[in-house]
């Protein structure tokens, strides 16, 4: 099927033959008598039931939707064929870059199609062809779904501990290993939840976790963060609670990482996924207290790097685009801060190795990137390979060799080693893919949203196609957290631009791509304006005529299953597809789950006051679901092991959608057993889950069959 494209111009007979299909028959889904009180307003809530995960009633649900949802998706003439494409195109060998550790140099490789990256060695010096295989995740579990999520190793680096995931929850065991006999070494660390894990020399790290909730570990809340020491020799029973534990004083999100030269242990505290208390402790004084440089969660602010005891901070307090600044430890508080890099009017995101700084800036969701020494000078702006996106430029002090990887939406990741006092790049490895990326262009539009606001959106699609409205379009948004949408390549999206399709990403407000204003303009009372931004991406790109509302499918996960669910109950009639993935759609509730409550800083909560409480229900997925309304064929994704954002959120709406759906078009939901929010998702099910999401869209837009070119 190699350089597919679709059959685009499909006759109308056909087309309307598509749409004259039956109306399904879903699983019934019972109702309870289940209702709240909010300020005196009693809302109902029938599928409560179906949050419960340990209910055997529940997983007999989930088999009955499955059955449905995989019945109509066998219909799809080409849904094996995508697979096939998505699996050749994904065969390619993908390495990341070298780090040294000890007297290893280390990388991350996967040969094609292996469900999890293998980590590999060789001795410093030596030929890298000589690489033997260190830790090989694919062996943790038979079908690929127990992942490596962290691996960090002692200062000298004959140890390591890496956090293994299985089934995708964000519970994690830590396992210790001699890393000359690749054995393990003392027990295995268990419970251990949103964690780093930082070494102090060799003796031991500082890790985070929760205690194990009552009821469910998939879905009780967790509100109550710490800080442990491992000391290696002990049992896990026997770790140092650093700090947390404190009733009066919660914190959901509690790290700790020690400094490059293991003077210093830098401890972060917040009570949302914004803002943060920051204190610091000197290792070198056995009994030293613990120094506040910050005592309130106002900003994002964390120590970048030391140099003895003085200290790099990078911080977004009376710095919306962020900016770093120096202090010494023994008077680190904000009034003694010295702009060392200030804030621009461009985003900061910087990094460091061999002994520089490196502040990367993204300008309308585009990098650049500058070298600094550490007495602040500029030493010159980095020459990047084109216009995209470059991650890396991280490494030891001490380090003599510095890489980074440049993408964009139509470049696979390509790893490039940078010369720190020539400025030059030199290519290290440039992956060997069956995709032409000549064949395709990006282009930045800025279109205008309902209340005025210019927002960025890059669409990409084959050269030459024509404006004609009938193109396939995925439009893809998140617009929460602070988090910015930058170019990045994806097999999965390269697959849908063999096909036709335009992909088009819109940089909403909620994310980062402006800083912290961007960030607040889409939060809390404010978060309509992300909706509206969406919105219109969409009705710029019909209006442009690069599709229509017959062409057009809405996407996103999380936060962006969240948009998807909001925007296509506000406005059904303007897409022909929706595609919300393990999304946040129960907005009175979803702070009684997990973490939750630490996305109040985005959203706020129901509890907060009368005005805050209709605001969320007025756009919250679930409550806005309407009888009588012909809803766009929807496919709603989740995992049944997603402890983050839990699956009921899925379920409930899937069952609101089902019940109320006015018209043939199918409402489904697909649930990956033995999956969670998506990090360390096997390979072999990510091929699937993508067939499967393009071939739903592309049969709901009328599209018979896949043409060869």
């Amino acid at each position: 099927m190699k350089n597919t494209v679709l059959l685009v111009l499909a006759t109308m007979v056909l087309f309307a033959c598509t749409q004259k299909q039956t109306k399904l028959e879903y699983p019934v889904t019972k109702k309870g008598a289940v209702s709240d009180s909010y300020f005196g307003v009693e809302v109902a809530d029938p599928y409560r039931w179906l949050e419960d995960d340990h209910s055997e009633e529940t997983a007999e649900w989930v088999k009955a939707q499955n059955k449905v949802t995989f019945g109509y998706l066998s219909q799809v003439p080409y849904r094996e064929e995508l697979k096939e494409r998505l699996s050749a195109l994904w065969n390619y060998e993908k390495i990341g870059a070298p780090f040294k550790e000890g007297d290893w140099t280390y990388f991350y490789k996967n040969n094609g199609l292996q469900n999890q990256y293998v980590v590999y060695r060789f001795k410093t010096g030596e030929d890298p062809t000589s690489a033997e295989v260190f830790l090989d995740p694919n062996t943790f579990a038979e079908d690929g779904t127990t992942s490596l999520s962290t691996l960090s190793f002692s200062d000298n680096g004959k140890i390591a501990a890496y956090a293994i995931s299985e089934g995708g929850s964000d519970w994690r065991k830590v396992i210790v290993m001699d890393t000359d006999s690749k054995t393990q070494m003392g027990d295995t660390l268990v419970d251990v939840k949103f964690s780093g894990i930082s070494w102090k020399g060799n003796d031991g790290f500082f890790y985070s976790s929760y205690d194990k909730p009552e009821g469910s570990e998939l879905s009780a809340k967790t509100d109550q963060h710490k800080l442990y020491y491992h000391q290696l020799g002990t049992s896990q029973k026997d770790d140092q609670l650093i700090f947390g534990g404190t009733p009066a004083e919660k914190h959901r999100y509690v790290m700790g990482y020690v400094t490059d030269d293991n003077r210093y242990l830098v401890i972060t505290a917040s009570v949302s996924t914004s803002g943060n208390k920051l204190f610091i402790k000197d290792l070198e004084q056995p009994n030293s207290k613990l120094f506040t440089i910050l005592a309130d969660g106002s900003s994002d602010t964390q120590v970048i790097d030391n140099v003895g005891t003085k200290l790099y901070l990078l911080t977004n307090l009376n710095a919306p685009n962020q900016k770093i600044v120096t202090t010494d430890v023994n008077q680190p508080t904000p009034e003694n801060w010295v702009d060392f890099i200030p804030e621009t009017e461009n985003v900061l995101s910087p990094s460091t190795g061999c002994g520089y700084f490196f502040a990367e800036y993204m300008i309308d969701a585009v990098s650049k990137v500058f070298q600094y020494d550490y007495d602040g000078n500029l030493i010159r702006e980095v020459e990047l390979p084109g216009v995209g996106t470059v991650s890396g430029f991280g490494a030891k002090k001490k380090d003599t060799e510095i890489y980074y990887t440049f993408t964009n939406y139509t470049t696979p990741g390509s790893i490039y080693q940078y010369n720190f006092e020539t400025g030059e790049s030199e290519l290290y490895r440039k992956p060997d893919i069956d995709f032409n990326p000549a064949d395709f262009e990006s282009k930045q539009v800025f279109y205008t949203s309902k209340d005025g606001t210019k927002v960025p959106m890059i669409i990409t699609y084959k050269k030459g196609m024509e404006l004609n409205g009938q193109n396939p379009t995925i439009l893809y948004g998140y617009g929460g957290f602070n988090i910015s949408l930058t170019p990045t390549f994806a097999v999965t999206n390269a697959v849908w631009l063999e096909q036709g399709g335009v992909y088009a990403v819109a940089n909403l407000r909620g994310g980062g791509e402006y800083g912290k204003k961007w960030h607040i303009a889409g939060t809390k009372l404010q978060k309509q304006n992300v909706f509206d931004d969406f919105i219109a991406a969409a009705e710029f790109l019909i209006a442009e005529n690069y599709t229509s509302s017959d062409y057009l499918a809405i996407r996103g996960g999380s936060n962006g299953g969240l948009l998807v669910g909001a925007v296509m109950t506000q406005r059904p009639e303007l897409m022909k597809v929706a595609l919300p993935a393990v999304g946040v759609l129960d907005m009175l509730r979803y702070h009684t789950f997990t973490a939750g409550a630490g996305w109040a800083y985005d959203y706020g909560t129901a509890e907060d006051n009368r005005e805050m409480f209709d605001y969320l229900k007025g756009y919250s997925p679930v409550h806005n679901v309407k009888p009588g309304v012909a809803y766009p064929a929807t496919m709603v994704t989740t995992g049944d092991h997603d402890d983050r954002v839990v699956p009921a959120h899925s379920f409930k709406f899937a069952a609101e959608l089902q019940d109320k759906q006015a018209g043939n078009n199918p409402v489904l939901i697909r649930i990956e057993t033995d999956a969670g929010h998506g990090a360390g998702t096997p390979v072999s099910k990510t091929i699937e889950q993508y067939a499967d999401l393009f071939g739903f869209t592309l049969w709901n837009m009328g599209i018979q069959s896949l043409n060869e070119n």
